[in-house]
C-alpha cells in the first residue's frame, strides 16, 4: 500500500484500542474526533477495504442476530504503519471555520450585522465546548484507571474544551470592539 490516507490513520487508531466494525469506528470518531477531524462512512468502508487489502486489518464476520457484522483488528503490519504515523511531524495545520471566513469579507456589512456573525460563532463554541466538558468526566476516569490508563485522549479533550472557551470569550471582545464597547479585561 502507498501513502495512507488521514481516514486510514483514524481507523488504524481507533482499531489499535479494540477490534471494531465500521459502524463503531463512526460512532466512536462522532463521538470524539470528529471536534477535530471528522469522518464519514462514504470514507471509512471504502478505506477499511484498502486496509484489509494492504493487510493492515483483519476483518472477522460477527454477527449480531441476524444482521451481517464484520468487526476489524489492526494487524502487526497495520499496527507498525500507525506508529510510524504518530512518529512524524504533523503536516496537516488547518483550520476551517466559516464564520471567520465570513468575518474577513464582513467589510461590506454594518458594525451591527457583522456583530451578527461574532455572536454566533460565540454561541456555537459555547455549545460546543459544553457538550465536550460533558465528556471529561468519562475520559478522566479512562485516563485515571487502570494501569494501562491513556492520557492523551483526555489531553486533547481538554484542549478542545480550553479551545472552544478561548474562541467564545475572542468573539465577545471583538464584539465589543467592533460595536464600541470597552472590552472587559481579559483573564489571564
Amino acid at each position: 500500500m502507498t501513502e495512507l490516507s488521514p481516514t486510514a490513520h483514524v481507523i488504524l487508531g481507533m482499531v489499535s484500542r479494540e477490534p471494531r466494525s465500521g459502524y463503531e469506528i463512526k460512532s466512536l470518531v462522532d463521538n470524539s474526533t470528529r471536534f477535530f477531524w471528522a469522518a464519514s462512512y462514504g470514507q471509512i468502508y471504502p478505506e477499511l477495504k484498502r486496509l484489509s487489502e494492504a493487510g493492515l486489518v483483519k476483518g472477522s464476520d460477527v454477527p449480531r442476530g441476524e444482521r451481517k457484522r464484520t468487526v476489524y483488528s489492526i494487524t502487526a503490519k497495520g499496527m507498525e504503519a500507525l506508529k510510524g504515523w504518530l512518529r512524524e511531524a504533523p503536516a496537516t495545520f488547518e483550520m476551517r471555520e466559516e464564520g471567520l471566513l465570513k468575518l474577513f469579507f464582513s467589510g461590506v456589512l454594518p458594525p451591527e450585522e457583522a456583530a451578527a456573525t461574532l455572536r454566533a460563532m460565540r454561541e456555537h463554541r459555547l455549545g460546543v465546548a459544553e457538550r465536550l466538558r460533558s465528556f471529561e468526566p468519562e475520559a478522566m476516569e479512562r485516563a485515571e484507571g487502570a494501569e494501562d490508563g491513556d492520557p492523551f485522549p483526555l489531553m486533547v479533550l481538554q484542549s478542545g474544551i480550553e479551545f472552544n472557551e478561548w474562541f467564545a470569550e475572542w468573539c465577545e471582545r471583538m464584539t465589543d470592539r467592533l460595536l464600541g464597547s470597552p472590552a472587559p479585561e481579559r483573564s489571564s
